[in-house]
């Protein structure tokens, strides 16, 4: 691993619930979404975390969270052993330029009335970097990091493919010299053909600056070509933790086996003979998660103590942590597949 082990970011027992809310002129609260819900992960320096989980389980809401776009309902966020959720609106300000976030969706996250110099410069201007000159030469030399050309400073973001206007969004990121970058699934609307391009950029990037990465997906294949450690999210929680060789080869919890059993091998020999898990039933509602384990109601190793007792999350193994009844218990053993 590149990383020199230095907690950069220190996530503990973080949850974000949103309201749900009834009645026409005095609206109450009666209940809510919890979307993150006691989430706890370090992310080292020069390391890359991938986060993956199925669509809706709160990745993106849970990097949003750790750089303060949404106010965390409970628990606490550490950058640089600074506990960002007890910060005050001017104080946080001051951290921003360190901490960046690289958006979802290249065509919205662009301002289209704003020229590449403005929607890249920006960040500068609002920080006082320096003059219109300075802004200029320092966006110049970003462009020419992303794989973009100078000439490009001018033109409109509608004048640009998917792939370049991601790389816009990455030079704006970068504009302020960050730390660490949450990458909120950065490839998943652009062609294939382009998103190993933007990985191998954010790969070179994070060599080159000493960058330190969240990098949220659900393309597991891309997630363990870029990722140091992986933490696999379902309905609000991390379920699993592991370094990516680790995780791929020996997953413990049921449900991280049935995502990497939907994987294809590129060798037919080898896929013919493997066994794909497919899971039943319907994700449930995070507005009304199911006792226990969170994954019980889909699990085909379920045991009664799963659906009355939410399991612990723990290091099962060396620096491998799992939330699961199943895992070395005298239940029996959480293996699916061999």
């Amino acid at each position: 691993m590149s990383h020199d082990g230095r907690v950069l970011v220190r996530v503990e027992k973080l949850k974000k619930h949103f309201p749900i809310t009834r009645g026409f002129l005095i609206s109450r609260q009666v209940g809510a979404v919890k979307a993150v819900d006691g989430v706890s992960f370090d992310i080292h320096e020069g390391e890359t975390l991938g986060l993956v989980g199925e669509s809706g389980c709160g990745k993106s809401t849970t990097g949003r969270a750790i750089l303060q776009l949404h106010k965390p309902t409970a628990g606490r966020v550490f950058f640089e052993d600074i506990d960002l959720t007890s910060l005050k609106a001017e104080e946080l300000r001051v951290l921003r330029p360190k901490m960046q976030m690289i958006f979802q969706d290249p065509y919205s996250s662009l301002n289209p009335r704003h020229t590449v110099l403005k929607i890249v410069g920006e960040p500068m201007v609002i920080n006082g970097y320096g003059d219109n000159h300075k802004i200029k030469e320092r966006v110049y030399d970003l462009l020419d990091m992303v794989g973009l050309k100078r000439m490009h400073a001018n033109r409109f973001p509608h004048e640009f493919s998917g792939g370049q206007r991601q790389r816009i969004g990455i030079a704006r990121a970068l504009a302020l010299n960050p730390r660490f970058i949450v990458c909120d699934e950065p490839i998943s609307a652009l062609d294939v053909s382009i998103q190993a391009q933007v990985v191998n950029l954010l790969e070179d990037l994070q060599k080159e600056l000493g960058l330190t990465y969240l990098f949220i997906a659900h393309d597991l294949s891309m997630v363990r070509h870029i990722s140091h450690r992986v933490a696999v999210m379902y309905l609000g929680k991390v379920v699993e933790l592991a370094d990516r060789q680790t995780l791929f080869e020996d997953p413990l919890h049921p449900y991280t086996q049935a995502l990497i059993s939907a994987v294809p091998v590129p060798d037919p020999k080898i896929e013919r003979q493997r066994i794909q898990i497919i899971l039943e039933g319907e994700v449930p509602s995070p507005a009304n998660p199911p006792s226990g384990c969170v994954f019980s109601t889909r699990c085909p190793l379920v045991k009664d103590i799963c659906s009355q007792v939410e399991p612990e999350y723990r290091e099962a193994r060396p620096d491998h942590y799992v939330s699961c009844h199943l895992v070395d218990s005298d239940l029996g053993s959480s293996k699916i597949i061999s």
